[in-house]
């Protein structure tokens, strides 16, 4: 599924364009002989100029708008494009600059000031170009301005210059518009950045933002084309806006959020009846106090909104979502197996590797020679239990806490195990199974113990770990600590990205809306995790 923003851009600046242009020649042919006259021939026949309507009003005034549309075209065609089609580049060039010294950080601005010189060319040219065919616009529309006889170019003996065209003004107000819009263009290239970047809700943020864009052009262009054409008067602008918008707020809110939170629940629920009119309130207040303009004593004129967008609005986009709800349920529970299939491959990848299982069979094989099989038992017993864990359970929704946390003592003993003993290094894992009795996604807390012992323990270094679990009626907290060092450029583990804490709190966003907090820090000497999930 492709963003289509800039496409429903430009065919909103189309169709502005075409509206635009009708218009302003549909309001020429109704105007009347004399306000025509008034309007805009007085001034050329009081300065005794000969006006001619397709030089000096129709044509120069259809210009404005296409100046304008090609304007627009051109970023979205040619400039945009080109940006997009660096970023890549620019990403990872911003790592190297991080690291390089004085004389390659002098080379690398060289490269992005070469590579973006066609950008300062392209903004310049166009904003030559579109200054430029302001001013001879504006010529055209005053000429009146520059053919009367008193008018010189050379002032003196009784002449005065007295032009009307100020050569800058186009310049400006082309600056203007371009500042802005480039503003607008960087605010919408960042939020498609987002969306791009949403990993597995990027299909779903997609479909979203599509809905929003052909809205917001269906939203403006109704207007304009009132206002183009004269159809109706200012207060049809305030009540349109105040029923629209809460219209389409309601609808999607509805459709994508509340509506798929249902499942089989019914809407009389107290929990979720109260989120329906905390919504449907919210979305309606603004736009009820917009629509109700002055009159300011009718508390009745919110209220009534407010049931309009419970009771008629809510039961529309019901029956709207229900002839979408298996693609919209469909792309949430491909989220949510991604976020699974993609756990379970980085998990196997990350635990049960060839590095790891290897230092574990040498560690056993050592310790084999060293006592009379007591610890390789245990290590072959233990190493047995996660591998039956990883192919079992972990494709199960929901385990038992209770496996979930032998899982991880026996990943921490053979870690321990091949571990030397040493005053250098120090592991802590207070792990409490004490009111653990909840069902937990299996391998949610295994990726931050994997990633402290990756990242933690140096054997020539001073390092530790430390782990805390504790349980009550109604959550889990966990918490792991660990040294951080300079990661050795012949350390097998640093290509490995492991599970990786991203992919952790993406399942946590799926599986625990609303119900779980997590933070993240490090100060150079030492990381943590903290993780805290509440349970009903």
């Amino acid at each position: 599924m492709k963003i289509r923003w800039r496409q429903h851009e430009i065919i909103f600046a189309s169709m502005l364009l075409i509206i635009a242009v009708t218009g302003f020649w549909w309001k020429m042919i109704h105007l009347s002989p004399a306000q025509f006259d008034n309007i805009y021939k007085l001034p050329f026949t009081k300065n005794q100029v000969a006006f001619n309507i397709y030089r000096n009003l129709l044509l120069p005034q259809t210009a404005i708008f296409l100046i304008i549309y090609l304007a627009v075209l051109w970023v979205n065609l040619f400039i945009v494009p080109r940006l997009i089609a660096y970023k890549k580049v620019e990403k990872g060039s911003f790592k190297i600059q991080v690291t390089l010294e004085k004389k390659g950080f002098e080379i690398l601005a060289g490269n992005f000031f070469r590579k973006y010189l066609w950008l300062i060319i392209q903004v310049a040219l166009l904003l030559i170009f579109t200054g430029t065919a302001l001013n001879i616009i504006s010529y055209f529309l005053n000429e009146y301005s520059f053919h009367y006889p008193e008018f010189s170019f050379f002032p003196g003996n009784g002449h005065h210059l007295q032009p009307l065209l100020n050569m800058q003004q186009g310049y400006e107000n082309a600056g203007a518009f371009l500042t802005g819009y480039g503003i607008y263009i960087l605010l919408r290239e960042l939020i498609i950045l987002f969306i791009e970047r949403s990993g597995v809700r990027r299909a779903y943020r997609v479909l979203i933002c599509n809905q929003t864009t052909l809205f917001a052009v269906i939203l403006l262009t109704i207007p304009y084309f009132v206002a183009s054409f004269s159809l109706a008067g200012n207060p049809f602008f305030s009540n349109y806006y105040g029923i629209a918008i809460p219209v389409f707020l309601v609808y999607m809110l509805n459709t994508y959020w509340f509506f798929p939170m249902l499942k089989d629940q019914s809407f009389l629920k107290p929990s979720l009846l109260g989120k329906l009119l905390l919504l449907t309130f919210v979305c309606s207040f603004p736009f009820a106090i917009l629509s109700m303009g002055s009159n300011s004593s009718a508390p009745s004129f919110i209220f009534l909104f407010w049931a309009i967008s419970l009771l008629v609005i809510t039961p529309l986009s019901w029956l709207l979502f229900q002839q979408k709800r298996d693609k919209i349920l469909q792309l949430r529970g491909v989220e949510k197996e991604l976020v699974k299939s993609t756990t379970n491959l980085q998990s196997l990848r990350s635990q049960i590797n060839p590095h790891f299982l290897y230092n574990i069979l040498n560690t056993l094989y050592g310790t084999a020679l060293q006592e009379n099989a007591n610890r390789t038992a245990n290590g072959i017993q233990q190493l047995g239990d996660m591998m039956r864990f990883m192919l079992d359970e972990n494709n199960l929704d929901f385990i038992a806490m209770s496996r979930e946390i032998e899982y991880l003592k026996n990943y921490i003993a053979l870690q321990k195990l091949r571990i030397p003993e040493s005053a250098m290094t120090t592991i802590k894992d207070n792990i409490n199974e004490k009111h653990c009795n909840q069902k937990i996604a299996p391998m949610l807390l295994i990726p931050f113990v994997e990633n402290a012992f990756k990242h933690g323990i140096r054997l020539t270094e001073k390092s530790w770990i430390k782990i805390n679990l504790e349980c009550n009626e109604n959550t889990i907290f966990f918490e792991v600590r660990n040294s951080m060092h300079q990661q050795s450029a012949t350390d097998p583990e640093k290509e490995r990205s492991g599970i990786g804490l991203v992919n952790v709190v993406e399942r946590l966003k799926l599986i625990y809306p609303g119900k779980f907090q997590f933070s993240v820090n490090g100060d150079g000497n030492e990381f943590f995790v903290k993780l805290n999930i509440e349970f009903n």
